[in-house]
């Protein structure tokens, strides 16, 4: 595809949120403004304390064993010493949008009617920059509540292009994330995403359509089918989230912002031959 042209390179600048006219509501401002609204407030989704403990500690052993789902981990939150019956258990996976890696009865469903596109990338060789990118959705448990963070990888390279916070699952947040990666002068040959309603919405994949990109969707259950930016999930909550234990919308922004300049260009990857993503991303974008 002879779409391309080099990308300027750094990561997306962050929006100001000064200037917003008190005359209008929040919603409509965002709107005209082209943000999300959950990023306008950066306030954590509440829960119960008792709620949120669980949850952390569900999030942290779905990123050991994404093939656990609400029954086993009820099971290891048992053996572990915590009351949970399966039910409860259920329901903060579900609103922590996690389900087993392996399809079953239970596994979430696209929103009815949305178009579900197939897998493309089944057998093939990620050989270059800006051949695959994908997005997903991932909980970010905090001190008082917890957000919702998407983000846009290169698989080729790991270079994080784009990213948003939100605190609620609505499509907008991840919608912003993907114009913000593709404004920056790159355009992918493929995208990948899971079958989530917000990746599933006419609002997300006409983005991509506009621009004749290839639309490549995980099968059911298939967290795997996404494989590298499940890995960076990884990376980020051990050695970010996890030890920060954020307390704010606020301070959580910054501390990703930076984390992210920092993983992009000072993390070398063995993957890489000890380079950093943007060394990766910088040379591969140079070549097309």
């Amino acid at each position: 595809m002879a779409r391309k042209k080099a990308l300027s390179l750094p990561l997306s600048t962050r929006r100001s949120w000064v200037g917003f006219d008190p005359a209008y509501s929040i919603r409509r401002q965002c709107r005209l403004a082209g943000i999300p609204r959950g990023s306008f407030y950066y306030e954590p989704a509440a829960e119960t304390p008792e709620n949120l403990l669980l949850m952390r500690l569900i999030d942290e052993q779905y990123m050991r064993h994404p093939e656990f789902g609400y029954p086993r981990m009820t099971d290891w939150l048992r053996d572990e010493g915590h009351e949970a019956n399966r039910k409860r258990v259920a329901r903060l996976m579900q609103r922590m949008g996690l389900q087993a890696i392996t399809p079953g009865p239970h596994t979430s469903k696209p929103a009815p009617g949305h178009k579900i596109y197939p897998y493309l990338l089944r057998g093939m060789d990620i050989e270059r920059v800006g051949q695959v990118w994908s997005t997903d959705i991932t909980y970010i448990p905090m001190r008082h509540g917890f957000m919702y963070l998407t983000a846009v990888i290169d698989w080729f390279s790991r270079y994080v292009l784009s990213w948003e916070l939100s605190n609620t699952l609505e499509s907008c947040f991840c919608v912003s994330a993907l114009e913000q990666a593709l404004s920056q002068g790159m355009l992918p040959d493929i995208f990948n995403t899971d079958q989530g309603a917000q990746f599933t919405s006419e609002a997300f994949t006409s983005v991509l359509l506009d621009k004749e990109i290839a639309i490549s969707m995980d099968g059911r259950g298939r967290a795997l089918d996404n494989v590298f930016i499940e890995r960076f999930w990884w990376t980020l909550k051990f050695e970010e989230v996890y030890p920060k234990d954020y307390a704010d919308g606020r301070s959580l922004h910054h501390g990703l912002g930076n984390y992210f300049d920092y993983y992009n260009h000072e993390r070398k990857h063995s993957a890489l031959d000890k380079r950093t993503p943007a060394e990766v991303f910088i040379e591969g974008a140079v070549r097309i």
